[in-house]
């Protein structure tokens, strides 16, 4: 299911359908979302043979819909989820500083002191900031990787922000998270990783039944089923999850974020925090990305009704995000000023919290108070299910999810080594200096580490083009290039435009963009698609 000359590691075991599969396997994954890729790592450095399928494609799901932030859990310990905070800054310094420093940088965010800000509530967002630095320093982050906050002037909250509104503001308080290069990015990576560890992963395969001793597949190609025995099943689905196994009990929240040219607020380098009128502990973030553009979110609806394949943002909801960013920047913001929106659905799970954690839980009330805790469930069929959590904590949520299936099956434990993850760079991780000094383009860098010159060497020997060809931009502000599109094809698994501009690279958030690219991505598959 690879590209023709496709070479290293991660080049042969990711694919689509289910023409091939072994009749039997240790472990059936069911979900290829960061915690489902992220169990089929910790499965096969454990050394059992894995088999993660998904009903469509590598982070189709909720994972390519986030804020594309690593966070360190401060607004968990607002809310009292003290065990939920602390094991995101744990696993903030994990990815920032072991697995991914690749694919993670440390991202300045800035809170306005302006004039709707009063000292009072300045206090209290200094002392959640200095809160949040405890907890770095609780989990072992170095101050190198992540800078301690600190009281800004109003000149240097300017200069990182300089279209906020000047009355009124007297400075602003600066801290520092982890940023993502890109959720999907990460969630492709994880699974090569785990494709390189001798997982099979497989796309377009339908689970149409699932017991704790097996899964029933289709393939979403050619319509053929495929029964593979197992001596464990992980549900890892997401709000999807109750479809797997009707004993799970969701109540998804929708998360929305709108997309922005960076020109529309010209010279943003920090993440702005802006506060929600009327809110004490809720604000709305401007993140600047990259690749020219910014996101703005996010909201916290709930949802009711059947989970729909892709969730579409509401008008009341890209409303309320423009509103609350327009209040703190002197350029009015339109509808106009939008360029793309996304939403995503949070797998909260419905259950009544634990007696004696102080963490809300299910019943009454809005779905920005449920907990973010992560549950592991085992059904009567034997299904071991994952659920809840966030992107920032999906290793130690495989984890405990791989661990599970182990006590669901005993005779599987005494095959599996132990948990490794922690320390088990993913595919192309490097320190930041030796990331530094590498040749390639900074667009490859920052999504591939080291990998950079396996992609670029996989495009020249696939298509035999030259670097300029391969290296040029899919149009004028469309940073894509046609190496990457090609490696998606001959490393990542994909097998359409949608993949490649949808989830390999994220062009797709801005329609107009994804219009123009995707001649090239039609060029890639091309070139180099098995068939070719």
């Amino acid at each position: 299911m690879t590209g023709a000359g496709a070479t290293g590691a991660g080049a042969t075991r990711i694919g689509a359908g289910v023409a091939d599969l072994p009749d039997e396997v240790d472990l059936v994954v069911v979900g290829l979302g960061v915690t489902g890729a992220g169990v089929a790592l910790d499965a096969a450095t454990r050394g059992l043979r894995v088999l993660a399928v998904d009903a469509h494609d590598l982070a189709f799901g909720t994972s390519r819909w986030s804020s594309k932030l690593v966070h360190g859990g401060l607004r968990y310990l607002a809310h009292g989820q003290v065990g939920v905070a602390h094991e995101s800054a744990v696993e903030r310094g994990v990815l920032m500083e072991v697995t991914a420093p690749h694919l993670t940088r440390a991202m300045p965010m800035v809170i306005p002191l302006s004039s709707g800000v009063t000292g009072a509530q300045g206090g209290v967002a200094r002392a959640g900031l200095w809160a949040g630095d405890l907890l770095r320093r609780a989990a072992g982050t170095d101050r190198e990787t992540l800078p301690r906050p600190r009281r800004i002037s109003t000149e240097e909250t300017l200069r990182l922000a300089p279209g906020l509104r000047r009355a009124g503001l007297r400075g602003g308080l600066l801290s520092w998270d982890g940023q993502l290069e890109d959720d999907a990015r990460l969630v492709v990576t994880l699974a090569r990783t785990a494709a390189a560890r001798g997982a099979l992963v497989r796309t377009r395969a339908r689970v149409e039944r699932a017991r704790g001793d097996g899964v029933v597949l289709r393939d979403g190609l050619t319509g053929a089923t495929h029964h593979v025995r197992a001596a464990a099943v992980v549900n890892a689905t997401g709000v999807w999850a109750g479809d797997v196994d009707d004993e799970v009990r969701l109540r998804p929240s929708r998360g929305t974020h709108l997309v922005l040219r960076a020109d529309t607020l010209p010279g943003l380098t920090a993440t702005v925090t802006a506060p929600v009128p009327g809110e004490t502990n809720r604000f709305v973030m401007v993140i600047p990305q990259p690749d020219g553009t910014l996101y703005v979110g996010l909201t916290d609806e709930p949802v009711e009704g059947p989970v729909p394949d892709v969730p579409e943002p509401t008008e009341p909801e890209v409303g309320f995000l423009l509103d609350v960013v327009a209040a703190a920047f002197e350029r009015p913001l339109r509808r106009n000023d939008v360029v793309g929106a996304f939403a995503g659905l949070r797998p909260l799970l419905d259950v009544a919290p634990a007696p004696g954690t102080g963490e809300d839980g299910g019943g009454p009330g809005r779905t920005a108070d449920l907990s973010r805790r992560h549950a592991v469930l085992t059904s009567a069929s034997g299904v071991v299910t994952v659920v809840g959590g966030k992107l920032t904590t999906y290793r130690r949520m495989a984890e405990d999810a791989v661990d599970a299936a182990l006590v669901a099956s005993p005779g599987l434990a005494g095959r599996a080594g132990p948990c490794v993850t922690r320390s088990t760079p993913l595919l192309g991780a490097a320190d930041r200096t030796t990331l530094a000094s590498l040749e390639q383009p900074r667009r490859l860098v920052r999504r591939y580490g080291t990998d950079a010159a396996l992609v670029l060497d996989t495009a020249r020997q696939v298509t035999g083009f030259g670097d300029e060809e391969l290296l040029a931009p899919a149009a004028p502000g469309v940073p894509v290039c046609l190496a990457e599109l090609v490696f998606g094809v001959t490393h990542e698994g994909a097998v359409d435009v949608d993949d490649l501009l949808d989830r390999r690279t994220r062009v797709g958030l801005v329609p107009a963009d994804r219009a123009l690219a995707e001649p090239l991505a039609r060029r890639a598959l091309a070139l180099a698609s098995p068939s070719r």
